[in-house]
């Protein structure tokens, strides 16, 4: 899928967007990047402390000019903003720029909880205004390609999935460890990749049950710890009766960098995604009957930025909000019940 518009594309939409930029670490700069590439938007301005990274977005942006904080980009003239900060911030900031009636593309996860996402989708639906989430495997070649062999019958009834997300090494900020910041460990970090994965491979089915064990330091803990877990597995059953797997873990000694895969299994054959010697961001996609594989995809694919051009394109043709969204919902809500904290209140 290719986010770079032609000239005869790019002349149909309306306007150039206006965007601001909350955060341009690593992540937000390559966000940046990716959506500028697109010819839809601009950065108008940038919010970022550090000077170091902020010189380093200037120089993607030119243009653009550095503002303090989230109220001076709230002051200005734009259609939206992108949100690359610590997760504790991401529901209220992005409640104040719905509010402020521009539109929002933020890091991954939404909120915290369930509760906080259901606050800023909320608000984006008040606001009438687009907003999208960084959920980026939807992005790859690999994981579209299997979903297009599940939504097209070749699978027939999808009876299992089994997900994966190990990474050897753990996050290097502190704050991932601090869980009233974090909301949560490896799940919040890596599992909601997969809860989306399933689900949105699936058409956001039901679930009915789901079930889960946390570990930290490889040791048990429950709902009401304040420990952060670096390894989980968790099932979920749907109303459809299809059983769902899915384990992710930081520092797991894995005998390489990442171990990646969703692998769904149907009554007419199956189909997997998996990373290859251990990327993290190249991944192949194969149909797969009794002891045979077909491959349907393999690298390069260049997806890292593919969510966030895509949010970028559809606020320039439509920047009033998407139903879509409210399926981010679905993803926070599975979380919640992982971690022992959901309810139906």
């Amino acid at each position: 899928m290719n986010h770079v518009l032609n000239q005869s594309q790019l002349s149909s939409l309306s306007r150039t967007v206006r965007l601001g930029f909350l955060g341009v670490g690593w992540i937000g700069r390559h966000r940046m990047n990716a959506i500028l590439q697109t010819g839809v938007a601009e950065a108008v301005a940038i919010a970022e402390p550090d000077p170091d990274m902020a010189r380093e977005a200037l120089a993607l942006a030119p243009g653009a000019a550095r503002v303090d904080d989230l109220d001076a980009l709230l002051a200005m003239d734009l259609d939206g903003v992108v949100i690359a900060t610590p997760s504790a911030l991401h529901a209220e900031q992005s409640i104040r720029v719905l509010q402020n009636g521009k539109a929002v593309f933020c890091q991954k996860p939404l909120g915290r909880s369930a509760a906080e996402v259901s606050d800023v989708i909320e608000a984006a639906r008040v606001a009438d205004r687009l907003l999208a989430v960084d959920l980026s495997y939807r992005f790859t070649q690999a994981l579209q390609k299997v979903r297009e062999q599940i939504s097209a019958g070749v699978l027939g009834e999808i009876f299992a999935v089994d997900l994966v997300f190990h990474n050897a090494y753990g996050p290097d900020k502190p704050w991932f460890y601090d869980k009233a910041q974090s909301g949560g460990g490896c799940v919040m970090d890596l599992g909601v990749h997969l809860v989306d994965a399933a689900l949105w491979s699936l058409g956001f089915p039901p679930v009915l049950e789901v079930e889960s064990h946390l570990l930290s330091g490889g040791l048990p803990i429950g709902a009401e710890s304040d420990k952060i877990e670096d390894y989980a597995v968790a099932t979920l059953k749907l109303e459809s009766g299809t059983v769902i797997r899915l384990a992710c873990s930081w520092r797991l000694p894995a005998g390489q960098d990442a171990v990646i895969s969703a692998d769904f299994y149907g009554t007419g054959g199956g189909a997997s995604m998996r990373n290859i010697n251990g990327s993290f961001y190249d991944f192949r996609a194969d149909l797969c009957h009794g002891t045979s594989r077909q491959e349907l995809v393999a690298p390069p694919d260049e997806w890292g930025g593919r969510a966030a051009a895509d949010w970028a394109e559809r606020l320039a043709r439509q920047p009033g909000f998407d139903a879509a969204a409210e399926r981010l919902l679905d993803v926070a809500e599975v979380i919640d019940r992982i971690y022992g904290r959901y309810s139906t209140a």
